[in-house]
């Protein structure tokens, strides 16, 4: 389970930091998506971090929704030419996939 929480909050610390540097793009509006994106993405890996760290039982169905998210996220951030949506998607992609190797787990 360690290793699914270290890649959720890998992620939320990406998805902020790449929401952060969108904001500062030339044209904001644009990379709107992205932004939403990024901030639900860290929501939801900072929500299922913390259900982990407390052994919480939902966490394995959480962590499905977590990995749909990371994968929309990682989704809209491939679409842009920005090295940090470039690491923001590579942190997504490993946290979707360490949230679905734990729901296997602990289905």
């Amino acid at each position: 389970m360690q290793s699914c929480i270290s890649a959720c909050q890998a992620c939320a610390t990406e998805c902020e930091h790449c929401a952060t540097e969108c904001l500062r793009e030339d044209d904001v509006k644009m990379m709107a998506e992205c932004i939403l994106l990024d901030r639900q993405c860290a929501v939801a890996c900072t929500a299922v971090a913390q259900l982990m760290s407390i052994s919480g039982e939902q966490a394995a169905l959480l962590c499905v929704r977590c990995a749909e998210i990371c994968d929309a996220c990682a989704e809209e951030c491939e679409k842009h030419d920005m090295e940090h949506c470039s690491d923001c998607a590579k942190a997504c992609r490993l946290c979707a996939e360490e949230c679905r190797r734990m729901a296997e787990q602990h289905a």
